[in-house]
C-alpha cells in the first residue's frame, strides 16, 4: 500500500501533466489560425516566386527553436528550410564571412529560416573571442551594404530578436540542466550566458545602434511568455508580406507589450543605460 507522501507525490505530478496538456492545447488554439495563414502565404510564395529570409537571433533559451518548429509546423516542407550553421569549417574561416549563409539563401519560391545567423559575428563572437575585435569592426560596418543588397535583389528580409529576461534565461537553464531529454541543449557558452548577461547587454545595444535600418528593420519580441511570443513572430511575417486570401476578420494587430521595433528598444535602452550613449 502506497504511503501519503508517495500519493501526494504522484498527485502533484499528475497535476503537473495535466496542466501542461491544458497549456498545450491553449497554444495550439491560439497559433493555428495564423498556421492555416502563413500556410496560404508560403502558397503565395511560391506560386509569384518570392525569397524569404527570417532571421532569429536572441539570447540563449530566448525561444528561437521553438518559434521556428510552431512557425513551420504545418508548412509543406518542400518550400522551406532551417539553417542552423555550427562552427566554421577551416575552409570557411578562409572564405568571405557571409559566404557560408550565401550558400543557403532561397530559391525562388522559398522560404529560409536561420537559427542564429551572420549576427553571430554582432554579439557572440567577439564576446567569447571566436573572431578579432578588427573582424567585428570590419562585420558592423560591412552588413548593412551586405543587406542592403540583398533587399535590392528582392529578398524578402525579416529580422526578428527574441529578447528574455535574465530570470525567466536562468529559469529556463535550471529546467534543462534537470530535464535528461533536455540537458544537450545547454553548452558551455549557455552556462556563461548569465554571467556575461551585461557584455551581451551591450553588443545587443550596439547591433541595435548599427544595424537597424529603414530597409531591414528589427523587431524585438519580450519572449518570456512563450505562446505569446510565437504568436507575435507569425503576426510579424504575415503582416510584412502581402497575400491573398488573408483572412481579415483574425486579429494581426501586433500586442505593443512584446513587439517593440529596433529603433525604439535602442532608445529604450539608451535613456535606462546611460553609459552606452558613450560607445
Amino acid at each position: 500500500m502506497k504511503s501519503y507522501d508517495q500519493l501526494l507525490k504522484e498527485l502533484k505530478y499528475y497535476k503537473e501533466k495535466y496542466q501542461e496538456f491544458l497549456d498545450h492545447e491553449a497554444e495550439r488554439e491560439l497559433l493555428m489560425p495564423y498556421q492555416v495563414e502563413l500556410l496560404k502565404l508560403q502558397q503565395h510564395i511560391e506560386k509569384h516566386n518570392k525569397k524569404i529570409i527570417v532571421l532569429f537571433e536572441g539570447r540563449d533559451a530566448s525561444g528561437k527553436g521553438g518559434a521556428i518548429r510552431k512557425i513551420t509546423r504545418h508548412m509543406n516542407p518542400k518550400h522551406y528550410r532551417i539553417a542552423a550553421l555550427g562552427k566554421p569549417t577551416e575552409v570557411e574561416r578562409t572564405q568571405w564571412f557571409f559566404q557560408r549563409y550565401v550558400r543557403l539563401f532561397p530559391r525562388a519560391g522559398e522560404i529560409v529560416l536561420f537559427d542564429r545567423s551572420w549576427y553571430n559575428r554582432a554579439m557572440v563572437e567577439p564576446i567569447f573571442g571566436f573572431c578579432t575585435p578588427k573582424q567585428h569592426k570590419v562585420f558592423m560596418e560591412d552588413v548593412i551594404k551586405f543587406e542592403e543588397t540583398l533587399v535590392k535583389e528582392d529578398i524578402i528580409l525579416i529580422k526578428l530578436y527574441f529578447s528574455v529576461s535574465k530570470e525567466e534565461q536562468k529559469k529556463r537553464f535550471d529546467e534543462r540542466a534537470k530535464n535528461p531529454l533536455k540537458r544537450w541543449k545547454l553548452s558551455e557558452i549557455d552556462l556563461q550566458a548569465q554571467e556575461l548577461w551585461g557584455e551581451f547587454t551591450r553588443k545587443k545595444f550596439q547591433m541595435l545602434q548599427k544595424t537597424d535600418t529603414e530597409f531591414a528593420p528589427w523587431y524585438i519580441i519580450r519572449s518570456d511568455d512563450k505562446p505569446q511570443a510565437r504568436l507575435e513572430a507569425m503576426k510579424i511575417i504575415l503582416n510584412l508580406i502581402p497575400y491573398r486570401g488573408k483572412k481579415i476578420s483574425l486579429d494581426f494587430k501586433l500586442n505593443p507589450d512584446i513587439v517593440i521595433r529596433g529603433t525604439d528598444e535602442y532608445h529604450t535602452m539608451k535613456k535606462k543605460l546611460k553609459v552606452f550613449s558613450s560607445i
